[in-house]
């Protein structure tokens, strides 16, 4: 977003905001200079079965969060994603909410996430919470009485229709979990519609009842201090009223199925209504909409933010986790394009859903280096970045090898060809004891080998590890002017294996230099491009193993290897 559109914004959205009192939970909207708190914020993605258990049953929990707060301070996060807590059967982990306004006994009480607000907001950490927009359980007790009787006050909050013929569904859409998106209900003979597993049925927006219910949820959290959602799914909102069958395409997917253009189901235009209504009641409590927006470019991404910047404050770019390999020049058109948009980006490189970036990206062989590396690129481009949980020690994915040891639903249905997810989210490890000390109890999850040689005890006192660099790389975002607010000056642009480029504010220049290949290159130490003519250049951050001595014409840069330094004229 233009920084002087964003002022602009704050302004008019603070004299709309003058004429009552601030609502309770409110948060600080802006700083100083007019920039809104997440622009400037940390992002830490924390899956709670998995991060730390407080109780020894083996599962993660709230009290365990809150234990690890000061780790968090430490390491420089501003605020924690925590996917659902809410009470649910768990048929997806907590993607099956069964009650938005409480918590899952499994993780604590609503006390402990009180407590959990409180102790963050002592160490400037805000709590954002995983909102299920999309689908309920259907132990939720709007569904349960949907599903009671056809004449049912909450029938219309789901999404039911007569088949088309006997043992016919109302259409060809899919689940996107394997299954057919269509379950017939006995009791009152008409099927009820699911995007996901049978289990999660999708609530129809197109209820002006249940609109409001949802936007009720996010005002009952925001008044418990919860500084924003991340919104689950919103591609999947509406789907056509006509129930118009999908066209097959070619090939099949990961379950074997035909390919389907999801166009009458998936991102329909009615989605960006109900994202301006989220908005709304975000900016009266001035809290921030992160979203799961699965894009396949730019152009689609942009749509997101709003024509008026009334929609997602922080559509999350989830375009580079689909790029095969380590490409310098793919990153460098991606990151050009993201820019010319005009908004603020929101880089991720892994998440919950998504196999480890240290997985996605090793060769085997340079695996930390690589690490390092992308954590400099994420770290040092313009707009916010949302880490993973363990992303900052080297966290590696631990596949299941057999199907019956698979947990994720999704792996259960579509094992060998889809494993599921299991692999990325196994427990944080916090040391080399036993289960990686997350839990005296055996982990829902096993732990896998590299928690050895990949915890944060140990590579706290290891100043060349990846949480070290992680460390250094997120003090040096915060206290940066160019980091932080800082323009995007691409330099180098013929290299295929070097990623160049400089980050500019008033004045002062932060130098990034990437060797996104497995050979050491030779980089051109010209600047020019970014109007520096004969600069004088400060080391701030490398990666090298060597030492460099001295500056060169051509500078060295070792495989993977990381480059950053102050620039001045």
């Amino acid at each position: 977003m233009n920084r002087q559109i964003l002022a602009a914004a704050v302004t008019v959205l603070s004299a709309g905001l003058g004429f009552c009192a601030p609502r309770a939970g409110a948060q600080k909207s802006a700083d100083a200079e007019g920039h809104a708190w997440w622009q400037h914020a940390v992002f830490y993605e924390i899956y709670p079965r998995s991060f730390a258990d407080s109780n020894n049953d083996g599962i993660g929990d709230l009290k365990g969060i809150t234990a690890k707060l000061d780790y968090l301070k430490e390491l420089g996060v501003n605020a924690i994603w925590i996917t659902p807590c809410f009470p649910s059967p768990q048929v997806d982990f907590g993607y099956d909410v069964s009650d938005y306004e409480a918590i899952d006994p499994m993780y604590g009480t609503m006390e402990d996430f009180d407590r959990l607000v409180a102790e963050g907001k002592k160490r400037d950490i805000r709590v954002i919470l995983d909102f299920v927009v999309n689908h309920t359980s259907d132990q939720h007790k709007w569904f349960i009485d949907s599903r009671s009787s056809k004449t049912s006050p909450y029938r219309g909050w789901y999404i039911w229709r007569d088949g088309k013929g006997p043992g016919q569904p109302p259409n060809n859409w899919l689940s996107t979990f394997g299954t057919a998106a269509w379950t017939m209900d006995p009791k009152t003979g008409q099927y009820y519609y699911h995007y996901f597993y049978p289990e999660q049925p999708d609530l129809n927006w197109r209820n002006p009842a249940v609109e409001k219910a949802m936007l009720d949820v996010t005002r009952f959290w925001y008044k418990r201090g919860v500084a924003g959602f991340r919104l689950d799914a919103v591609d999947t909102l509406y789907e056509d009223p006509n129930l118009t069958d999908n066209p097959v395409v070619a090939g099949t997917d990961k379950f074997g199925r035909p390919n389907m253009d999801e166009k009458y189901n998936k991102k329909l235009p009615e989605v960006h209504d109900a994202m301006r209504k989220l908005r709304s009641v975000a900016d009266e409590y001035g809290s921030v909409l992160i979203g799961e927006t699965w894009t396949t470019n730019v152009d689609q991404l942009k749509d997101y933010y709003g024509a008026k910047n009334d929609e997602l404050q922080m559509p999350m770019d989830l375009m580079m986790t689909g790029f095969k390999g380590l490409s310098a020049a793919e990153y460098r058109k991606h990151i050009a394009a993201v820019n010319a948009a005009g908004h603020w980006p929101v880089y991720v490189i892994t998440n919950h859903d998504i196999v480890r970036s240290y997985s996605r990206y090793g060769d085997g062989v340079h695996n930390d280096d690589i690490a390092k590396m992308m954590a400099a690129l994420y770290l040092t481009l313009r707009g916010s970045a949302i880490m993973y949980y363990g992303e900052e020690i080297g966290m590696e994915n631990n596949d299941p090898k057999r199907k019956e040891d698979v947990q994720d639903p999704e792996g259960k249905l579509g094992w060998p060809l889809e494993i599921g997810r299991d692999g990325e989210r196994t427990p944080m490890q916090w040391d080399h004891s036993a289960n990686a000390g997350f839990s005296v109890a055996k982990p829902w999850l096993p732990v896998p080998l590299s928690a050895h040689t990949h915890n944060v005890a140990d590579e706290r006192k290891d100043p060349d590890s990846v949480l070290s660099f992680y460390r250094k790389i997120l003090a040096m975002r915060h206290t940066e002017a160019a980091l932080l607010d800082g323009d995007y000056v691409s330099l180098n642009e013929g290299n295929p294996n070097v990623l160049m480029y400089v980050r500019r504010y008033k004045g002062e220049a932060i130098l990034v230099i990437l060797n996104m290949s497995s050979a050491e290159q030779k980089v051109p130490f010209e600047l020019s491009g970014a109007g520096f003519l004969a600069p004088k250049v400060e080391v701030l951050l490398t990666s090298f193993h060597k030492p460099l001595k001295g500056m060169f014409a051509d500078l060295p840069m070792e495989p993977y290897s990381v480059f950053i330094a102050r620039v001045t004229k």
